[in-house]
């Protein structure tokens, strides 16, 4: 809990204090409008809070944020998910959505599964990518989000730089065949939900499979030859999109006022991988 509230403050400032502040109160009006019971706060709360409980006799996840314009997306993308391997969409109001909660419920990252970790990720993903929904109007591209590489950060110029070369290049090669994505499919937005695995957290964007791939690397090396492999994707391409979306995550962090650090360790490792061919 320390650790949201931190991130909340910092991001929202005094409309985050007040949204904390209110949250006893928002959760308790909820638990008697949608007959909920047994709430309790899961145990990495980051940029949400996150409750999971019962309505009657389902399990469910009741999660609340102060960006509403986050919460409508996610829930869009829920619904053009729907039947490819995402949670289901009980509820929503206002910054509140209700969700179908995954039982067991393990997360791909801490699982041992009989198949790697990195091949079930694939096989998500290549699911979620035959939902047929598809609409300009109603998300973002993802050169929308990669805007935020052209602008000046506290952050080491040299990636900046390269991350900047690399993405015109990039986008210019990968134009074509476009559909809705995931936009953050990381190994802890991978969930077991009975035999199988289902997807939660969508950001919903635009744009070609190829920019879903950089989120579940857990081991760049081996990881990124993998996602290669299983898709028929060249590798350099693969190679060069994980590097550049981490100087943008590492951009979007810090316009947040948070650390970026992670990202740009893991972007520095994958140097040697694309820098004869990033100049």
């Amino acid at each position: 809990m320390e650790k949201l509230k931190e991130n909340i403050i910092k991001i929202y400032g005094s409309r985050g204090e007040s949204w904390l502040a209110a949250l006893p109160r928002s959760v308790e009006q909820l638990k008697d409008a949608w007959g909920l019971s047994k709430l309790k706060p899961i145990s990495n709360l980051s940029y949400s809070y996150v409750l999971e409980g019962f309505q009657r006799e389902a399990p469910i996840i009741l999660k609340l944020s102060p960006d509403d314009d986050l919460i409508d997306k996610e829930a869009q993308a829920l619904d053009a998910f729907k039947g490819f391997g995402a949670v289901s969409l009980l509820d929503r109001k206002d910054g509140i959505l209700l969700l179908e909660r995954a039982v067991p419920g393990t997360l791909l990252k801490n699982s041992d599964p009989k198949e790697s970790r990195i091949e079930i990720a694939c096989k998500v993903m290549e699911r979620l990518h035959q939902s047929p929904y598809f609409s300009k109007g109603s998300f973002p591209h993802i050169e929308e989000w990669l805007t935020a590489i052209d602008k000046e950060w506290n952050l080491p110029k040299k990636h900046l730089e390269r991350a900047r070369r690399l993405k015109k290049r990039l986008i210019k090669k990968s134009q074509g065949s476009e559909i809705l994505l995931h936009g953050d499919l990381h190994q802890e937005n991978i969930l077991s939900h009975g035999n199988g695995w289902v997807v939660i957290d969508p950001k919903g964007v635009i744009g070609c499979p190829i920019h879903e791939v950089w989120a579940c690397v857990e081991d760049p090396m081996q990881d990124l030859r993998c996602l290669s492999s299983y898709f028929g994707y060249p590798f350099q391409d693969v190679a060069e999109w994980y590097y550049v979306r981490l100087i943008l995550a590492a951009c979007w962090q810090a316009e947040d006022g948070l650390d970026a650090n992670r990202f740009l360790a893991l972007a520095q490792s994958v140097l040697p991988t694309i820098e004869p061919y990033s100049s």
